[in-house]
């Protein structure tokens, strides 16, 4: 089975909410992602096999050069086959593309090999306030 991956590729928002719902466990929502997306991100990249949706992340940025990958996201029964890896390196390889010069990411501890072994993001002190 081939993935195909679109930086900015079309998308329904039923099969993007499916998708978060899976990926996350929560029920589906209903949440226009496009009209997010168009207005808050520098991209995104969806990644498809057999026409269904498996994997997604969102590239958000500051219109300079700082991009942050937010909510992503692979179907569980695709889970630990490269697909969020080659998802992160897209994302990478476009917002490089747009003449971004820093790619952050925030994650819960859980997924530090991933973003870390997996993606090549380095370890860097940072700070949060849960609002």
């Amino acid at each position: 089975m081939t993935i195909k991956h679109e930086w900015r590729g079309a998308f329904g928002n039923a099969a993007l909410n499916a998708l978060h719902a899976d990926g996350f466990g929560h029920p589906v929502a209903e949440t226009d992602w496009r009209e997010r997306l168009e207005r808050h991100s520098l991209g995104w990249v969806c990644d498809w096999e057999d026409g269904s949706l498996i994997g997604f992340v969102n590239v958000v940025w500051d219109g300079g050069v700082h991009a942050f990958v937010l909510d992503t996201v692979v179907a569980q029964h695709r889970r630990g086959r490269g697909v969020g890896a080659a998802l992160v390196a897209t994302a990478a390889h476009e917002a490089r593309a747009a003449k971004c010069e820093w790619f952050h990411v925030d994650f819960e501890e859980h997924l530090r090999t991933f973003y870390f072994d997996s993606c090549g993001f380095k370890e860097t002190t940072a700070g949060l306030i849960a609002l």
